[in-house]
Formats: structure tokens, C-alpha cells, sequence
């Protein structure tokens, strides 16, 4: 085994996927300045109630979306007309600094991440509906160079667990599924998908919420120091 793919959310970093709890004020405060006349409260429910439609989309057929396609349909539906693409970029960029408060450093993971880079070749392999957003958040947390490539689903079009965004993973590694071990925390998208893929998995679940067996069990991310096999 050569190369490490790593999950993003949840295995990196921690973040609330809410879609309330951040705060969004100002991504309301720029909904009201476009004519939307809508209280915050009904502004949360209605993006929340956009964004489930999609979300149901994708767990039909894993065919992933970008936040300018559901911030398109949102703004289309209260606006009663195309927003245009000005707009629909200048929400999804407000709305995200607001969203992103939720994303959270966890002070162990360069330190893990280096130790992994001086023996493997190391990926990133997320859901995403930004392209850009995971990259950004790695040169933050100063990591960025350690990774060979980061893939992501909205630019490959499928989201974990389909087998295209792993299959576009190996091809840009250059590697097969017998070289590689995935590491992530979530049982349906990580786990399930690297054991399709071919790919052996670690799985953080310190609360043991899963079936799995104890040797592809994680009781944190640093853990993997110790599972992996020792240097020959």
C-alpha cells in the first residue's frame, strides 16, 4: 500500500452541516436587497426546503449538484424570473462565509497528515458542492501541499458512493484499489463505497454505530498512526 485517500468533512475537519445554527443574516440581508420581501425565519425554511429537494435528487442516483444550481432555483422560485448568474454567484459567495463558520480546525491534523506524507502518497476525496471550497480550507490549514490531488464530486459529477468519483481518484493517482487505503467517517458514502471500489477502508466510529469489522475501525483520525503497518 502507497497512497492514503482521505474524506474531507468530518474526517479533516469538523462542521455542522446545519443549515440554520451558523448564522445567515447577511445572506438574508442580500435577499431582501434583490426584493425579496421575507422574514428570516421564512428565508431559513425556504432555503432549507430548496436545498432537501435537491438533496433527494442526489440520493436517487448520486448525480452530484453545485450551489449555483439549487441557489439558481431558490432565487428563481421567490424572484418569479431567472436571477441571472451575477446574482445567483454573488449569493452563493455571501451565503458560504456565513456557512463556513461551521467549519472548524482540528489542531492534530497537520501534525498526522505530515507523518503520513513521509511514507505515503496522499488524496483527498470529498463531496462537495463548490469545487473550490475544500482546496481553500486545506491551504488554510497549511496542508495543501501534502496532497497529490484533491477529487472532488462536483467535478466529476457523482458523489461518493458511486464508483466514478473513486474510479477518477485512482485514475489521477495513477494506482489501483489494491494500493490504497481510504479513511473516512461516513458508513454509506466511505466505507461502503471504498469496499466497492475495491479499496480496503478505515472508518472513524468511535461510537461503534456500525457493523464493521474491528480492524477497519477507528477510534479517532490520528489512529490510523497506529493501525498501519510498520515501516519494513
Amino acid at each position: 500500500m502507497s497512497c492514503i485517500f482521505f474524506d474531507f468533512f468530518g474526517t479533516l475537519v469538523n462542521y455542522s452541516p446545519s443549515r440554520t445554527e451558523q448564522g445567515f443574516h447577511e445572506s438574508h440581508a442580500l435577499l431582501r436587497k434583490l426584493g425579496v420581501e421575507i422574514g428570516y425565519a421564512e428565508f431559513l425554511n425556504e432555503w432549507s426546503i430548496e436545498s432537501t429537494r435537491f438533496d433527494e435528487m442526489t440520493r436517487v442516483n448520486n448525480r452530484e449538484f453545485s450551489m449555483e444550481d439549487v441557489t439558481a432555483a431558490f432565487l428563481g422560485r421567490l424572484l418569479k424570473g431567472d436571477p441571472g448568474s451575477d446574482t445567483v454567484a454573488r449569493f452563493v459567495d455571501v451565503y458560504l462565509v456565513e456557512w463556513n463558520r461551521g467549519v472548524t480546525y482540528r489542531p492534530d491534523v497537520p501534525g498526522i497528515i505530515e507523518t503520513l506524507a513521509e511514507r505515503f502518497r496522499l488524496a483527498v476525496v470529498t463531496n462537495t458542492h463548490k469545487a473550490d471550497l475544500v482546496p481553500r480550507h486545506l491551504a488554510a490549514m497549511g496542508i495543501s501541499g501534502l496532497f497529490e490531488t484533491v477529487v472532488t464530486s462536483l467535478e466529476v459529477g457523482w458523489r461518493k458512493p458511486h464508483p466514478a468519483i473513486f474510479a477518477e481518484a485512482l485514475r489521477q493517482m495513477r494506482t489501483d484499489g489494491a494500493d490504497v487505503l481510504f479513511v473516512g467517517d461516513d458508513y454509506t458514502a466511505d466505507y461502503l463505497g471504498s469496499v466497492a471500489a475495491g479499496i480496503k477502508v478505515f472508518l472513524i466510529d468511535p461510537g461503534r454505530r456500525f457493523t464493521i469489522p474491528e480492524e477497519h475501525r477507528l477510534e479517532s483520525l490520528g489512529q490510523v498512526l497506529v493501525k498501519l503497518p510498520p515501516l519494513r
